[in-house]
């Protein structure tokens, strides 16, 4: 049965992230607001909604590095297999993007995190930090969001940018709907997935430890991988960048800042000898497209899953 319920929970994550592109771009249309600005809020706070279900019980269960390792190995694939495959579907054209800003934002959120992980433990002090970086990339985002809208009415004779997908017509209950289902939807369907994975994982031996730099990361980055493919057969760079970056910030602030509030988070040696590093690593791969402004091709996408397909190789050795 756990085979067949792992294949329930991904078809779920994938309507749900076709939901929540859909509500998310057209609220961005209704309020005047990029689809960026929102893909960095309400989608990746939704799509990470997974992880932060799944540290908080990891604690209560006592295991709290399977929370960091869930963090860590989560933000690695988000980059690597959750910009890669994609790619491999349709050119992420990162030309009119812009993302530097929030690209920006992210690398700071990682060396935060790194160095705060040297402390050797996330106590509440560090939660507290972590916090509080969040709120200050909040309050960004909405001083982007309306320094966007008054440009917008100054210019308002340019005319509205054709947004494929989009419908200036759905009306509000739709939208919401849309919103709704996919921030629903795509936490139960991680939770399902996941769960019945981590069933599959134990009958065969695999440790806590490697199940959560592995097979839960890659669980709680399905909602993530199923945003973004959507996302790219729409065409809708910004919505895929900004879920990646958006979530990868939200899990190192967020995640990371209310775990630990709710208990101590022990740091793994073998975490700071190689794993939080390639963590580093794969953000810093991702100025090449951001600041360079190059295009993911599908050559790209290959090379992208080739390194993460590398990586858990790595893990499992």
């Amino acid at each position: 049965m756990d085979f067949v319920y792992a294949i329930a929970g991904l078809l779920l994550l994938l309507v749900a992230g076709d939901v929540l592109v859909r509500g998310a771009v057209n609220l961005s249309l209704r309020l005047g607001v990029p689809a960026l600005i929102v893909s960095l809020t309400i989608v990746a706070f939704g799509t990470s909604a997974p992880e932060l279900l799944i540290s908080v019980s990891a604690i209560h269960e006592g295991v709290p590095g399977l929370a960091l390792g869930n963090v860590i190995g989560s933000n690695t694939a988000n980059i690597l297999l959750v910009l890669g495959i994609p790619a491999l579907i349709s050119t992420l054209h990162v030309i009119d993007n812009s993302t530097r800003a929030s690209f920006l934002q992210m690398i700071g959120a990682t060396v935060l995190f790194i160095l705060l992980a040297m402390r050797g433990t996330f106590d509440w002090i560090a939660g507290v930090i972590l916090l509080i970086a969040l709120a200050a990339m909040l309050v960004h985002a909405v001083y982007s969001a309306r320094c966007h809208r008054s440009a917008a009415m100054d210019s308002a004779a340019e005319g509205e940018e054709d947004i494929e997908g989009a419908d200036p017509e759905m009306p509000w209950w739709k939208i919401m709907l849309f919103l709704a289902l996919g921030l629903i939807g795509l936490p139960l369907g991680a939770e399902i997935l996941v769960e019945s994975s981590t069933n599959i994982a134990r009958a065969f031996g695999v440790s806590d430890t490697v199940i959560g730099l592995t097979l839960v990361a890659l669980g709680t980055s399905l909602p993530e991988l199923a945003t973004t493919v959507m996302a790219a057969l729409r065409k809708q760079a910004d919505v895929a960048f900004g879920n990646v970056i958006g979530s990868n910030m939200f899990n190192l602030l967020g995640i990371i800042g209310v775990s630990s509030l709710v208990g101590q988070l022990p740091v793994d040696a073998e975490l700071m000898q190689f794993d939080i590093w390639v963590m580093l690593a794969a953000s810093l791969l991702l100025s090449i497209f951001v600041l360079k402004r190059i295009d993911i091709t599908r050559l790209w996408g290959v090379v992208l899953s080739a390194l993460y397909l590398l990586y858990i190789l790595a893990v499992l050795s």
